[in-house]
């Protein structure tokens, strides 16, 4: 998950496509996504399961 979140760092046009539903992150579960989003969003939730 690490590789996909520096990817979307390196190209953040893409972040805009997967908030659009344009693109999906391949082999990222629907709740890692959220969490992804979320976090570009600038809304962390720590207390998270997938960030444990």
């Amino acid at each position: 998950m690490m590789h996909v979140i520096q990817y979307l760092e390196q190209n953040p046009s893409l972040v805009a496509l997967v908030k659009d539903q344009k693109a999906s992150l391949i082999g990222i579960s629907s709740v890692e996504q959220k969490a992804i989003l979320d976090a570009f969003n600038g809304v962390i939730d720590l207390e998270s399961e997938i960030w444990k």
